[in-house]
């Protein structure tokens, strides 16, 4: 949790697939493939559902 690219991608190194690991903490789109090209197996985005943005879609009728 909330560990840096470079970490996370030493974590891999050592694990060599041994281990199903999991990214998450602090992950933005911004961030998504940089965390993605470190080679874990899941990522976590919980910015998908704490930090939504509104999209207004009303309907307006006359």
């Amino acid at each position: 949790d909330n560990m840096s690219p470079v970490v996370m991608k030493a974590a891999v190194d050592i694990t060599k697939g041994r281990a199903v690991l999991e990214a998450s903490g602090g992950i933005t789109d911004d961030t998504l493939r940089t965390v993605a090209e470190t080679g874990v197996d899941i990522i976590s985005v919980g910015a998908l559902t704490h930090s939504v943005k509104a999209f207004d879609i009303s309907m307006y009728i006359s």
